[in-house]
């Protein structure tokens, strides 16, 4: 029985030893564990910041889109204001006979009102000569004499260039003489 607690005594000696080293593997154990999490964290922020770079690159590298009628910034029409109804009439210079001028107008109900006009421009031609052809419009809107105007070009904003008419001239018979 001696032997026994012998044993016993000797197991309870070396336990503290064995407790010391548990809590140093532990202790590794614990900061190894930190260390990995810290390194995934960081490799997640920069694999993060380079797809950002990469993004940002790409972005720079393509060209522009192509806005189609780019040269067109402003709209000239002459203005009349007969019987409560205003009537623009006017040309714009399409690069090519093929292209069709089409124009919508929205009466906004406010006080003034505001008259809002949208140019587009159809063009089923798969080929068609380089001419500048000018295309005519006339668009009419009744409102107050003191509404307001704006207008766009293919989803673009443009200028509205609005010449008044002179007295006896009508929308029907009108030219467009513009100096400059």
């Amino acid at each position: 029985m001696d032997q026994f607690k012998n044993n016993i005594e000797g197991s309870s000696v070396q336990s503290p030893s064995l407790h010391r080293v548990s809590r140093r593997a532990i202790v590794v154990a614990i900061v190894f564990f930190a260390l990995i999490v810290v390194g995934m964290f960081t490799f997640a922020f920069l694999k993060k910041t380079e797809i950002e770079e990469e993004a940002i690159s790409v972005t720079q590298e393509q060209p522009a889109a192509e806005v189609k009628y780019a040269s067109i910034t402003r709209v000239d029409a002459k203005h009349f204001y007969i019987g409560g109804v205003h009537t623009l009439v006017g040309e714009i210079p399409m690069p090519t006979p093929c292209d069709l001028l089409e124009s919508d107008v929205m009466v906004m109900e406010s006080y003034p009102e505001q008259i809002a006009i949208d140019f587009n421009v159809i063009n089923n031609a798969k080929f068609c000569e380089q001419i500048i052809t000018p295309q005519r419009f006339k668009v009419s809107a009744p409102a107050s004499v003191k509404a307001t105007f704006s207008a766009k070009f293919m989803g673009r904003v443009v200028e509205l260039n609005l010449i008044p008419a002179t007295e006896g001239e009508t929308p029907d018979e009108f030219e467009l003489f513009i100096k400059g």
